[in-house]
């Protein structure tokens, strides 16, 4: 193979500056937010003229602007030519992640607290989801199944996709098929950033919407970088990971396929194993050479134990976590960092990608430390409905008296002191 395979061995002391080896540094590049603010701020003030100057310029020359929303028979006559074995699968996989998304929908919260006041914590689903479909190499209908159907399943009124245009003004007809199976009658042509201020912000075509999800190139990430705050996001989205923690007992032509499988997203994207065999990675690196070219790095660490490697991982904190080895099962609830773990041979991360049910919308570079998968949640706010009983307001009013007069909030303090004893006075 013509990647690039390093074999490392994992330090003593601390992980942390191991860790950050192993991946592929971000490239910081000022005129890259420099060109994705200027094309923001350009779709703001000319609306759909500037998608379509954005299409022509990037490989679509007749776009139009009534070219924009996808018309209703475009998505029927897609759905109804899709190849049979294509069409069994996308329903497949959608079934999958509807069921799990199901399980996830964040439910109402209703508690009466001590002294009386009631509180009522709703979840509530936001007006408007944009789901932003990536159309560059490929077409990619498992992403627009990974990002609609949690927002269906949380209950968003609208849905609305959009994925580039290819010479034809269109979207892949895959991803057009795709949309019609899952119900999704809003459909628009448009890529990049200028894709992500158009649902932003809003044109004469394409209303604004209220949260932005889905995977893409640094442009992409560097427009929903620009235009959270106006809109929500499901997170900056970088290179895509995996880490395989993996003792002599794993198969080393299935454990290569995995890394492989991740080498192919691009040449950013760190293929790691950790094993405490010398001997299987060795086995593995020779099934490596075996295979045709890959394309991002493959990186294969000796390490002392297997503890020590799954305390590499919680350090790293990567997007996929592969654990195969004697007692993965048990290791895998001890787990704190890591977007989605994959457990015992014959559980590839190629499964999460498209049909176990999991979401392939994860946290990268190191986010698994705070961030989650994308699932309903992301399209639901909390919101809470107070009710304050007389004898709450008199028995808590003392204390906001207090705390408002020490922060020099006068009318704080006055506004529940005239609630306070109010019925008595009645």
């Amino acid at each position: 193979m013509s990647g690039i395979v390093r074999r490392l061995s994992m330090p003593e002391g601390d992980l942390a500056a191991f860790a950050e080896t192993l991946r592929v540094a971000p490239e910081h590049d000022v005129h890259r937010a420099e060109q994705v603010g200027a094309m923001i701020a350009d779709v703001r003030a000319r609306g759909d003229q500037a998608l379509v100057d954005d299409a022509q310029r990037f490989g679509a020359p007749g776009f139009r602007a009534d070219d924009i929303r996808v018309p209703a028979e475009a998505l029927a006559v897609a759905a109804e030519t899709l190849d049979d074995t294509l069409r069994e699968a996308i329903l497949i996989a959608s079934a999958q992640v509807r069921a799990a998304s199901e399980a996830l929908v964040p439910s109402d919260a209703q508690l009466t607290l001590a002294h009386g006041q009631k509180i009522t914590v709703r979840a509530v689903p936001v007006a408007a989801a944009g789901c932003y479909v990536p159309g560059g190499r490929a077409a990619y209908p498992s992403s627009l199944v990974m990002t609609v159907v949690p927002a269906q399943v949380a209950g968003v009124p609208r849905v609305a996709v959009i994925s580039p245009p290819g010479d034809d003004g269109r979207p892949s007809q895959l991803i057009l098929a795709a949309a019609a199976l899952l119900g999704v009658d809003e459909v628009y042509a448009g890529g990049g950033a200028s894709a992500i201020a158009a649902l932003a912000y809003g044109t004469s075509t394409i209303a604004p919407v209220s949260v932005i999800t889905g995977p893409g190139n640094a442009w992409v990430t560097e427009a929903k970088r620009q235009v959270f705050g106006a809109v929500g996001i499901d997170g900056l989205a970088g290179p895509s990971e995996v880490l395989i923690v993996a003792d002599v007992t794993a198969d080393p032509r299935g454990i290569a396929l995995d890394l492989l499988a991740q080498a192919e997203h691009g040449d950013d994207s760190p293929a790691i194993l950790v094993s405490d065999s010398t001997a299987f990675l060795d086995s593995v690196e020779i099934v490596l050479a075996d295979e045709p070219d890959s394309v991002g790095p493959v990186t294969l660490v000796d390490s002392p134990s297997i503890a020590r490697g799954l305390e590499l991982s919680d350090v790293f904190a990567p997007e996929h976590l592969e654990l195969c080895f004697h007692g993965a099962v048990d290791a895998a609830g001890r787990v704190r960092h890591a977007g989605a773990v994959f457990v015992g041979p014959h559980c590839a991360t190629a499964f999460g990608d498209y049909v176990a049910g999991s979401n392939h919308v994860l946290p990268t570079g190191g986010a698994a430390r705070f961030a989650s998968a994308l699932g309903p949640a992301t399209y639901m706010r909390r919101m809470s409905v107070v009710q304050m009983t007389d004898d709450a307001v008199n028995a808590l009013t003392p204390h906001l008296s207090a705390l408002a007069a020490a922060e020099g909030f006068e009318m704080h303090r006055r506004s529940a002191e005239i609630r306070s004893g109010i019925r008595e006075n009645a």
